[in-house]
């Protein structure tokens, strides 16, 4: 299967290579403060090019596996800035057919309708290329704009996980959603 490269009238996204990483540098820099509340503890050279060459690789490495597709996005009028980040990870097949909806989107890109447009494009593609039956994401309670995106896609709520993942150092509580594929897919491995 080929690495995908997918496109909105506004944005693309793609996989990150190897010229792409002062790009991601600058946004996870420029976007800390932003971004910190919402995600995991970072390794301490999570923000060098070292790191970045590694992550690449392995990015790839797991697509290949099937394992996920973690994709950058990017505006199509400056394709090497880093706006985003989407991820389609714990890709688990056999009679499950489901993966985990992760993403992230630039402080000053909030409210713009990037994200929304990134993953529609990219849900299709997990659906339709992928053959995924189940796209699942959870947001903290308090992420009320998480919440409004995913509801405006569809997702439903499924219930709340008590301590679900450890964010920014401290055990949260999150919001389970769904999304179901429409077409009937048959299991693979």
């Amino acid at each position: 299967m080929q690495i995908p490269q997918l496109e909105t009238p506004r944005t693309l996204i793609r996989m990150a290579n190897r010229q792409d990483i002062p790009a991601i540098l600058v946004y996870y820099q420029q976007n800390q403060a932003h971004l910190n509340p919402y995600e995991p503890n970072r390794p301490s050279d999570f923000y060098s090019a070292h790191y970045w060459q590694q992550e690449l690789q392995a990015r790839i490495d797991d697509f290949y596996q099937g394992r996920s597709l973690r994709l950058f996005l990017f505006e199509q009028q400056q394709p090497r800035i880093v706006i985003g980040a989407l991820n389609l990870n714990n890709i688990v097949r056999g009679v499950f057919q489901a993966c985990t909806l992760g993403y992230s989107l630039a402080a000053d890109k909030q409210g713009q309708g990037y994200m929304g447009e990134a993953l529609t494009v990219l849900i299709q593609y997990g659906f339709e290329d992928l053959q995924l039956h189940r796209i699942m994401a959870a947001y903290m309670p308090r992420n009320h704009r998480s919440g409004n995106l995913l509801k405006r896609l569809g997702f439903r709520i499924e219930g709340v996980a008590r301590d679900y993942v450890c964010i920014n150092g401290q055990w949260e509580d999150h919001i389970l959603t769904s999304l179901v594929n429409p077409q009937p897919i048959e299991p693979r491995s």
